[in-house]
C-alpha cells in the first residue's frame, strides 16, 4: 500500500544538493534563549507517518519494484523530512561543528561526548546520531559527518567512548569540494587523549581496510576501518556487488565483536551514502531472518533517529 502526503510535497524541495534556501544564520546561536519545541499539525502528521508507514515486499515483489523503480522513486519522494531547527540544539556555538548548517543531528538520539568540564556544553557536542538496527535495536550504529579539521578529536573521542568495533567510511576526501579530513594517521597519531595506531593496511579492488589500535592510558581497543571510494556524491554505485561485499564483512566483524559498541558510519553529511548503507544492512538482515523487506519502514526509521 502505498502512503500519499501531498502536503508535504513542499518539504521535499529542500532535499540535499539543493538546500540553499535552507542556509540559516548560525552566529547568533549563543545569545537565543532557551527554546521548547512545540510541534506544529503538520510536523506530528509528518512524524506520526514516519513511525507507522510500512509496506513489506516478499523476495518477489522486490524483484517487481525494483524493475519498475519510478514507482520506488515516487514512495520515495512522499516520505516527509525531518529536519531540525538549530535552536532545538541548546548548545552555544554548535555550528562551528557542523560541516553543512542544514543538516543537524537529532537532539533526542545525538551522542553525547562526555566532558570533564560540565560548563563547557560545546565539548560534549558531535554532529552523529545514534541509529536503530534490524528489529529496532537500539544503537546499533552512529550515523556521523565526515570529521572537520576542528572535530578530529571528538571523532576520535566518540569512536573511544562508544567502543566502537568498526568505521565504515563511504566517501572521499575531496570531490570538488572538501569531504572529510584525512583524519587518522599513516602509522601513529594522538587526537586529545586517544592515540591511533595502523597495524596493517589491505589494499582492496573497492575499499581499503585498515587495522587500528586504540590506546588510552592503559586501555585499549582494536577498530577495523574501511573506506569505500567507489561510490559518487549524489548518484548511485554502477553496481551493488561491492556495497553488498562490503556489507557482508562489516557484518561479519559486528557479529564477532558482540558485547562492544555501534558500528560507525560517515559520509560528507552523515546522511545520503551512510543512510544507503545502513538501510541496506537493515534491509538485508530482515531478508534473511524474515524472508521479506519493508524498505519504506525502514528509510522512514532512519529518518526519525537522523
Amino acid at each position: 500500500m502505498y502512503y500519499t502526503f501531498k502536503p508535504y510535497t513542499i518539504l521535499l524541495q529542500y532535499r540535499r544538493g539543493s538546500n540553499v534556501s535552507l542556509t540559516l544564520d548560525m552566529t547568533s546561536l549563543g545569545n537565543v534563549e532557551p527554546f521548547v519545541a512545540i510541534p506544529t499539525p503538520r510536523e506530528k502528521v509528518a512524524m506520526e507517518y514516519l513511525q507507522s508507514a510500512s509496506r513489506i515486499l516478499t523476495r518477489s515483489q522486490l524483484r517487481d519494484v525494483v524493475a519498475s523503480s519510478h514507482l520506488l522513486q515516487s514512495e520515495f519522494m512522499e516520505i516527509p523530512m525531518n529536519f531540525v531547527d538549530p535552536k532545538e540544539i541548546d548548545i552555544p556555538r554548535h555550528g562551528t561543528k557542523n560541516r553543512y548548517k542544514t543538516i543537524l543531528p537529532n537532539p533526542l538520539s545525538r551522542v553525547c561526548l562526555k566532558s570533564k568540564n560540565v560548563t563547557d556544553s560545546l565539548s560534549t557536542y558531535i554532529n552523529a546520531n545514534y541509529i536503530r538496527g534490524y528489529s529496532g535495536k537500539e544503537k546499533a550504529f552512529i550515523a556521523t559527518q565526515g570529521p572537520m579539521i576542528n572535530t578530529v578529536n571528538d571523532f576520535w573521542q566518540m569512536v573511544w567512548q562508544e567502543d566502537s568495533p568498526v568505521i565504515v567510511m563511504i566517501t572521499k576526501l575531496k570531490e570538488k569540494n572538501e569531504k572529510c579530513v584525512l583524519y587518522w594517521p599513516e602509522k601513529r597519531g594522538i587526537y586529545g587523549k586517544v592515540e591511533v595506531l595502523v597495524i596493517s593496511v589491505n589494499e582492496c579492488d573497492n575499499y581499503t581496510i585498515r587495522n587500528l589500535v586504540l590506546k588510552q592510558g592503559s586501555h585499549t581497543q582494536h577498530v577495523k576501518h574501511y573506506w569505500y571510494t567507489s561510490w559518487p556524491d549524489h548518484k548511485t554505485p554502477d553496481s551493488a556487488q561491492p556495497l553488498l561485499q562490503l556489507m557482508l564483512d562489516v557484518e561479519e566483524d559486528r557479529l564477532a565483536s558482540t558485547g562492544r559498541g555501534p558500528v560507525v558510519v560517515h559520509c560528507s553529511a552523515g546522511i545520503g551514502r551512510t543512510g544507503c548503507f545502513i538501510a541496506t544492512s537493515i534491509g538485508c538482515q530482515q531478508l534473511k531472518e524474515e524472508g521479506v523487506v519493508d524498505v519504506l519502514s525502514i528509510v522512514c526509521q532512519l529518518r526519525v533517529d537522523r
